[in-house]
């Protein structure tokens, strides 16, 4: 495709926005599975800090020390800090003190374990969770319930190798099960967000270890999305037009057949992972199309834009309504319509002379929630939507802060920010205002989170 007919196919607005998102690939090595035990990070609670009657008190044991054993530990014990459903309890001194284990064997492996529940429950502990090993060196994940003085939990994890690719995820499984059964809530541990940063696009856990990059050199990446399992994700190469898929588990990609001499972008998985919607811009503005991913057929147009841009599809999560953004009324806002394309309608308030146009609409998994970003004072805020109500509440105002995508909890946001000075993921809980960074990368662009990724063999 040649520069000129790129921009009489696109427009040069659109030319303008797509070039500024994206910029050459920077290499990145991949960060090693294994966790340690890390120093205290800037921020987090030291000594006990439970208050009874706000959120469970959590504790998380010490044991044996050895590699697997540490690395278990530290990544769940980030876990369930970043779940913010807990009041972490950190002991001065760490693991030093070591609690409730009795040690018997040469090798390390436990033969019995003492739970002092009357000791847990002084330390405001409402729930404890130890990691030991068994007889046959797996790991086993253990939840106690201190004010019930029960075991109220107990599992193995699939994988006990610290260097297997799979490890890290086990443990945030695991970290999902305790919040599951001490809060009876959703956890996020284990999800993966994906990024573009100068061109590249890589992965990252949710508790922003494990970085790798996907896209092939020679691939100018942007716009990612994950399947509804998390084990595919689709993107676009820009210099092609087109809208690759990767497999993460063969590690291997395709390109749809939706390939023309048309731009295509921002794909968007449908529930099901049967259907992709995307962007397409062509010389009557930028629409939405559907493509059949199950039949690799059936391209269906679902707006017509007569030279106004729509763009940005976003599933309803049972996958009967798209989210999107229109320039159709001058300003970009966000819009609903079926999925077939039917029944289109302003969808997200606008406060004439307030804000500013709206972009990037995502739908939380529950889908009681709409995040998008908007312009204020000229820098853009993350915003939220009841989507039964409809009414607004902006989310963030220092920095500029874009491109919300939700967690599988329907309750974290990651999201661009330039707090820092730096484009950076940050991830906030919606719920209490909490924020962290993710990445520290730099030139990051597009996150998006998965939902939940379960064992390839559950699937």
């Amino acid at each position: 495709m040649t520069e000129g007919l790129r921009k009489r196919m696109l427009g040069a607005k659109t030319l303008r926005v797509l070039q500024f998102l994206l910029a050459p690939a920077l290499a990145a090595s991949a960060v090693s599975a294994q966790d340690t035990i890390p120093p205290v990070e800037q921020g987090v609670r030291l000594g006990i800090t439970y208050t009874p009657g706000m959120r469970p008190g959590m504790l998380v044991l010490g044991g044996p020390h050895r590699e697997v054993l540490d690395s278990a530990r530290t990544i769940l014990r980030r876990d369930l800090d970043f779940s913010d459903r807990f009041e972490m309890i950190f002991l001065p001194g760490g693991d030093s003190l070591v609690l409730g284990v009795s040690t018997t064997e040469d090798n390390g492996t436990t033969s019995g374990v003492f739970v002092n529940y009357s000791l847990y429950a002084a330390l405001g502990a409402d729930f404890a969770v130890s990691v030991l090993e068994t007889p046959d060196s797996s790991l086993s994940v253990n939840v106690y319930d201190v004010r019930g003085e029960a075991v109220a939990k107990s599992a193995v994890l699939a994988e006990s190798d610290p260097h297997s690719p799979e490890f890290r995820m086990e443990v945030h499984r695991a970290a999902d099960e305790v919040v599951r059964v001490a809060t009876g809530e959703v956890g996020f541990a284990a999800s993966r967000v994906t990024f573009v940063s100068r061109g590249r696009l890589y992965t990252i856990d949710s508790d922003g270890r494990g970085r790798r990059p996907l896209s092939p050199d020679g691939v100018s990446a942007f716009s990612p999305a994950w399947s509804p399992d998390g084990w595919m994700l689709a993107y676009t190469d820009f210099r092609q037009g087109s809208i690759r898929l990767h497999d993460l588990r063969s590690d291997t990609e395709s390109t749809i057949a939706v390939t023309s001499q048309y731009m295509n972008y921002s794909p968007i998985f449908s529930p099901d992972g049967r259907a992709l919607a995307f962007s397409r811009s062509w010389e009557q503005g930028t629409d939405l199309f559907s493509y059949n991913l199950a039949q690799d057929c059936c391209l269906q147009r679902l707006t017509v834009g007569r030279f106004s841009d729509n763009l940005s599809p976003a599933f309803s999560p049972d996958g009967r309504r798209i989210a999107f953004e229109s320039t159709r009324s001058g300003l970009a806002q966000i819009y609903v319509m079926a999925s077939d394309g039917t029944d289109q309608e302003l969808f997200a308030p606008f406060d004439y002379g307030v804000t500013g146009d709206s972009h990037s609409p995502t739908w939380s998994p529950d889908g009681l929630w709409l995040a998008f970003h908007r312009t204020v004072a000229g820098s853009p805020q993350v915003f939220l939507m009841d989507s039964r109500t409809r009414s607004v509440r902006q989310l963030t105002s220092f920095g500029r802060n874009e491109d919300p995508s939700w967690g599988p909890d329907s309750r974290h946001l990651v999201f661009k920010s330039s707090r820092t000075g730096s484009e950076q993921v940050w991830v906030m809980d919606t719920d209490t205002g909490r924020v962290r960074q993710l990445t520290r990368i730099g030139g990051t662009r597009f996150p998006k989170w998965s939902l939940r990724i379960e064992r390839p063999d559950e699937n």
